[in-house]
């Protein structure tokens, strides 16, 4: 099983894969463009990469491409709806950078409060300016907002609390029984959190529901002064809206996410808030400790060697969550050849699509059962002729009845 890592994995994470019957070609160097023609000439079965673009036509170039793992905490950055139409497993390694996206959004908090950057801008000019920075307003005693309760968002929670810092938490489906647990405070409204906290960091995920969702609407409930950190992704926060609160609201900012970041590596950057004296900026390392890229590694690694052992991917993002199936039918059957071909031909013949299906085996290897999801019920003739093969013990039919979907609540 070939695997081509258009990454860098230590020699351990490497003979980890080899041990699992893996192929490894070992890329790190490769760039966008050559990704299609590498996929093509290889023809791997899996795929791991970290900053590269994965789009549909990559997909198509190695005709044995099962398998796509990010070394990153999402997949934005592969498209997945492509992936999913060519049966492709899309896998990502969430949480394994969490300390470190915590550890960069807790010394941005520092240094604006503390104004580290400006004093070692004029130390460096030969400026002696004790009366500038002798009085910071402290974070201990101070309220820290959290948007988004994820791995980061808890990692922030441990620190916040170690800094002396009441903790207040939002999230798009968090409960107070997650902040119970960690010591914190649930607050049901995000604008509330605007209110109550003298810094807020934003950890929320790129989806459609977070576009936008630090807006002007809650940059004007902030408080007058107070500290915003954005550690997570650009589309979160409103540049516009943020940009019109720091000039009128004194608002300090850190940003490690910009909405104009450059494609490359190196670039040119104009974006005008990074000029602003009141935002401190990160060129987008949140996760960029030696740490986490280990730890990213390993997880990606683990993935492979799973799928390369058992069939199964931890964590596939695109395994479809509800399938249109409408009925479940079992078959106990003795563990021969042809039963399940003899099912599948009596429901295939009858125009019926088998969308799910667990199969298991019984100690002694004698008698298996299949569980099939349906995407209609069979008739009493088709589970009759399913009965008449001689291997098959038992059948039985249920239909499946779904919830109702629950109302989503406004932030």
């Amino acid at each position: 099983m070939r695997v081509l890592v258009a990454d860098r994995f230590d020699h351990a994470t490497l003979e980890s894969l080899k041990a699992a019957g893996c192929e490894i070609e070992m890329r790190p160097e490769l760039a966008q463009e050559g990704l299609r023609a590498a996929l093509a000439e290889l023809r791997p079965e899996a795929l791991v990469v970290r900053g590269l673009r994965v789009d549909a036509d990559a997909l198509a170039a190695s005709d044995r491409l099962a398998l796509v793992v990010r070394a990153g905490a999402n997949a934005e950055t592969i498209d997945v709806d492509a992936a999913s139409r060519r049966g492709i497993a899309v896998a990502t390694t969430p949480g394994r950078n969490a300390a470190a996206v915590a550890e960069l959004a807790f010394a941005l908090m520092l240094s604006l409060d503390r104004r580290i950057p400006d004093q070692v801008a004029d130390l460096r000019k030969g400026t002696w300016n004790r009366v500038a920075y002798a009085r910071s307003p402290g974070l201990h005693g101070r309220t820290l907002g959290i948007i988004g309760l994820g791995p980061v968002g808890r990692e922030m929670a441990v620190r916040g609390k170690a800094f002396g810092m009441r903790v207040v938490a939002w999230g798009f489906e968090l409960t107070q029984a997650e902040c119970d647990a960690l010591g914190v405070d649930h607050v049901e409204s995000l604008v509330n959190l605007a209110r109550l906290s003298d810094v807020v960091t934003v950890h929320a995920p790129a989806v459609p529901e977070s576009d936008g969702l630090v807006g002007e609407r809650f940059l004007n409930a902030m408080r007058t002064g107070s500290i915003l950190v954005n550690t997570s992704r650009a589309s979160v926060v409103d540049e516009r809206a943020l940009a019109k609160a720091i000039a009128e609201r004194g608002l300090r900012v850190g940003l490690d996410v910009w909405s104009d970041e450059p494609a490359g590596r190196i670039g040119e950057f104009r974006n005008p808030l990074a000029a602003d004296p009141k935002v401190y900026g990160t060129f987008h390392v949140g996760a960029a400790t030696e740490q986490a890229h280990q730890a990213t590694a390993a997880e990606a690694a683990r993935i492979v060697r799973e799928w390369a052992v058992s069939g199964d991917v931890p964590g596939c993002l695109n395994l479809a969550a509800v399938t249109p199936a409408t009925a479940v039918l079992v078959v106990r059957h003795l563990n021969r050849p042809g039963v399940l071909a003899h099912v599948f031909e009596a429901v295939g013949s009858a125009g019926i699509n088998v969308e799910e299906m667990n199969h298991v085996v019984y100690d002694g290897h004698e008698a298996a059962k299949a569980t099939i999801h349906l995407s209609r019920p069979p008739t009493e003739e088709i589970v009759a002729a399913i009965r008449k093969n001689p291997n098959v013990l038992g059948t039985s039919l249920s239909l499946i009845r779904r919830p109702a979907p629950v109302a989503a609540v406004s932030p």
